[in-house]
């Protein structure tokens, strides 16, 4: 497939929307064009467990060849909004959308990477031993897809994985990610008619803020960081407002650092809604675990000789979001991220760089041929 087709078929995937648990018409598609090269596809029944209209999608390539291990290749079918009538434009060598929303890149570029290596697999009879290829939905709101993914169905376990989910640069390789926490508080105070009897309320807006105001937020340290997303309340400009709800997270590759951030705000929370007089109802959540892969163990090491195969220089990258890598690590299956040739993701600056995309299938072609 020539380049132009390869960015052809980037746009038609893109212009497809699959915002997360509605990815089933897009799922139809590359379970299509994976039928096309001869390789049967299942879905898993995760969708139902999710709410969603679509399941993870799972498919085997058989190894031609002795002497290779199985390895896993993923890419989630999702991406974030706005990307309702997403409309791809080539510029030179980057594509971009038209500015009214993301581009897809995210996770599409992989999907692309993916395809394309199957296709030059047999178009050119390349030696390679079993490939497990696994396409998840709802990878965006919480890694849910690779969280209820089937992994019986994968059984025996893939000895490596590769998420194409990564950056811009070729040859870079996400081999660390945060652990993360989700925390979800509702502050009740007290409603009163602002203007006729102010005293009688219990603001729960107020007490949030005093609390958010003490909160160690933004980067902690080297390893940490802490956020609060979002906060919802009130009901009218008149009325001390009742409730109050907040959104926030925390990360950090240190378990423990972790552990002591997420206990310091909801603790705060706790607080300051009591000496204000309100109440606060708190659910925390583990979202992701995180992962450490040394620069010598197999998934990183094949990696690493086969940017050098294709004349890219290897860069082991500690990242500091989650993927679907930590999930598949979490059950056993090694798992790093590679770059994709995309940038900017979850903002209309999104981008994606087509020389970059070429020199990444020519990477993971050489990962998934070489002994």
């Amino acid at each position: 497939m020539a380049q132009d087709t390869i960015v052809q078929e980037f746009c038609e995937m893109v212009r497809l929307d699959s915002p997360p648990r509605r990815e089933g018409a897009f799922a139809e598609i590359i379970r299509q064009k994976l039928a096309e090269l001869g390789i049967e596809a299942q879905y898993d029944g995760a969708g139902v467990r999710l709410g969603g209209d679509c399941d993870n999608l799972i498919a085997r390539l058989a190894a031609n060849a002795e002497g290779f291990p199985v390895v896993m290749l993923n890419a989630h079918l999702d991406t974030v909004g706005p990307s309702a009538g997403i409309e791809p434009v080539v510029e030179e060598d980057i594509v971009r959308s038209r500015g009214e929303t993301v581009l897809g890149a995210d996770c599409k570029a992989g999907i692309v990477i993916i395809l394309e290596a199957l296709r030059r697999l047999q178009q050119h009879g390349l030696a390679h031993g079993e490939l497990v290829l696994v396409f998840t939905v709802a990878e965006e709101v919480g890694l849910l897809g690779a969280r209820h993914l089937d992994y019986d169905a994968l059984e025996p376990l893939p000895a490596m994985g590769y998420v194409l989910d990564g950056g811009h640069q070729p040859g870079k390789l996400t081999t660390a990610a945060p652990y993360a926490d989700e925390i979800d508080c509702t502050i009740r105070g007290r409603a009163a008619h602002a203007g006729v009897e102010p005293e009688k309320g219990i603001s729960a807006i107020q007490a949030a803020s005093r609390a958010i105001s003490q909160m160690r937020l933004g980067r902690i340290d080297g390893e940490t960081t802490a956020n609060v997303g979002t906060i919802d309340g009130g009901q009218a400009r008149n009325i001390v407002p009742e409730t109050a709800k907040i959104e926030a997270e925390a990360r950090s590759h240190d378990e423990e650092k972790l552990r002591e951030q997420t206990a310091h705000m909801t603790d705060i929370l706790q607080r300051e809604a009591v000496e204000y007089g309100a109440t606060a109802q708190m659910r925390q959540a583990r979202t992701y675990n995180g992962f450490h892969l040394d620069p010598e163990e197999p998934v990183v090491a094949r990696a690493g000789a086969a940017a050098r195969q294709v004349d890219l220089e290897p860069v082991l990258h500690k990242g500091e979001g989650g993927s679907d890598a930590n999930i598949f690590n979490e059950h056993g299956i090694p798992s790093a991220v590679l770059a994709t040739g995309a940038g900017q993701p979850h903002t209309l600056e999104e981008y994606l760089h087509i020389p970059s995309l070429l020199q990444c299938l020519q990477w993971l072609l050489a990962i998934v041929t070489t002994k």
